[in-house]
């Protein structure tokens, strides 16, 4: 009896070339969908309901079972929920991140054992091996290892991922190949699980808005923001500011909770852009953890999505870890994640809360609070 592997089917491309990877392989493989959340988007379109019938479609051309599994209840309480007080704290969340580790690799992975699957698979383009290391996807412009770090070595012995060791070309190729309806369709965009919307309006059915000032760095009122959780670190569009200082696009350099004031400046290198340090707390470590209380380790990491490698140095002090950028970091931001690398292996991570030393970068000795502009 072959075994039996339940694949996490998304309607997308990846994930039905995994599934029909596994059944060419011989495994008993079953594809679910997981619909995780209700409503429809603003023309009063469910995306869901095409991409349950591209599951369909996809699993009856390879010839695999196929059931769907609504998981919204558990995306509103273990993520949703989250995403919202992030935005009201003045930070930037990143729900993949959390989506994956409540949703895909636990309530999900649950039901795929429920299921009597040994393993459960997925198309994101990452890889694995026995030991439950997490590696980084064989595409380095499509590896997904960054939204993956806080997904436990426990959980990944049980997870394939069958696209990781290929580039996105040869995933779509396969699938125009074997005929697959999505082969073409193109890559999914905007909020986990909720899609692509007008995303100012969407945050406003969730959380009221409170205009306020927006500031330069002399203390000049340059214009007016719509509320400070639409804008992030760096953001150059949308902030609406002319007539006004030497001609150069304004940015946003930070955030006044306190006040409700949007602190703008002038410059894509403004100072107050780039920082060489930083605190991310929620630390998980995907296996054992690399770092003892008070120790230091040196290795790379990633700010964000697709940002190649940067050195840093890591201590990890009182449950935090304090980073230490040896080059300077643009718009580091509040809310996302910081995820540590070491070659290819992706050690762990946490969520920036800090940025210690924004416009200071003169003092790069040792990890000292400096100019940190972000309230907690």
């Amino acid at each position: 009896m072959s075994e039996r592997i339940v694949v996490g089917m998304s309607g997308g491309v990846d994930s039905s070339v995994a599934a029909l990877l596994l059944k060419e392989q011989g495994y008993d493989v079953v594809g679910v969908f997981m619909k995780n959340w209700e409503e429809q988007d603003e023309n009063g379109v469910c995306t869901a309901e095409s991409d349950w019938q591209d599951v369909r479609e996809v699993c009856d051309l390879i010839g695999i079972p196929y059931y769907s599994v609504n998981f919204a209840k558990e995306y509103w309480d273990r993520v949703f929920t989250y995403f919202l007080k992030e935005y009201r704290a003045g930070r930037t969340p990143n729900p993949d991140v959390l989506c994956n580790r409540e949703i895909k690799f636990r309530a999900f992975l649950d039901f795929a054992m429920s299921l009597g699957a040994s393993r459960m698979a997925t198309g994101h383009f990452v890889r694995t091996d026995g030991a439950g290391r997490l590696l980084k996807g064989s595409d380095p412009n499509k590896d997904q290892s960054y939204f993956l770090y806080m997904v436990h070595d426990a959980q990944l012995k049980k997870s394939v991922f069958p696209v990781g060791g290929m580039t996105k070309a040869q995933v779509r190729q396969i699938a125009a190949e074997k005929g697959l309806p999505v082969s073409g369709k193109k890559d999914s965009t905007g909020v986990c699980f909720i899609g692509e919307r007008n995303f100012k309006k969407f945050l406003s059915e969730y959380l009221p808005a409170q205009p306020g000032e927006m500031v330069s760095p002399a203390g000049e009122v340059v214009g007016r923001h719509d509320g400070l959780m639409y804008y992030t670190l760096g953001q150059r569009r949308g902030l609406g500011i002319g007539g006004c200082g030497d001609g150069r696009s304004w940015f946003v350099i930070g955030k006044d909770l306190e006040n409700n004031r949007l602190l703008v400046a002038q410059g894509e290198d403004h100072p107050m852009l780039y920082s060489t340090r930083c605190v991310a707390e929620e630390v998980t470590w995907v296996g054992e953890a690399p770092v003892s209380e008070g120790g230091s380790i040196a290795c790379t990491a990633r700010f964000r999505y697709r940002q190649p490698d940067q050195p840093v140095e890591v201590t990890l002090l009182g449950g935090r870890l304090l980073i230490h950028s040896l080059t300077p970091q643009r718009a580091v931001t509040p809310g996302q994640s910081a995820v540590l690398y070491h070659g290819d292996v992706c050690l762990g991570g946490g969520i920036i809360t800090e940025i210690l030393d924004a416009g200071s970068l003169a003092n790069t000795n040792g990890i000292v609070p400096g100019d940190s502009y972000t309230t907690r």
